[in-house]
């Protein structure tokens, strides 16, 4: 699927590349020990500045997902889902993301899934299949 790959930074780097070596990064507080995404200089719970990039299992559920069936462009491939997965770290640790590798009408709401990253130029996008 055709991807608008996004604008790596000095908070995001981190979570887009971490795919190389096949880990899932999500920053994390030191001070509250809350995990959170997206990615910032500042704890969005404490506000704390002791933040920083830790690896996670990449398993969790889905949480909520959409069906998308139009091809909004020539080489895209439709139908497909988008999601929202909860990591298991963290109760509302969320992002959104694809889950491929499973026909769209077996995708389901608490289904347990696993990251599986996707190379494009120097980006690792975490995609999720079923675990």
């Amino acid at each position: 699927m055709p991807r608008k790959l996004p604008a790596l930074t000095a908070d995001n780097h981190s979570f887009w590349q971490g795919g190389r070596n096949g880990e899932l990064l999500i920053h994390r507080c030191e001070a509250c020990k809350r995990y959170f995404h997206p990615p910032s200089p500042i704890c969005p719970t404490c506000t704390s500045f002791e933040v920083a990039p830790q690896r996670v299992s990449g398993k969790g559920v889905i949480a909520s997902f959409t069906i998308n069936h139009q091809p909004w462009t020539p080489e895209l491939a439709a139908p497909f889902v988008i999601a929202i997965v909860e990591l298991q770290e963290q109760k509302d640790l969320r992002f959104v993301t694809n889950i491929e590798d499973t026909p769209p009408e077996q995708v389901h709401i608490g289904m347990k899934v696993r990251v599986r990253f996707q190379q494009e130029d120097d980006v690792w996008l975490p995609l999720f299949v079923k675990d």
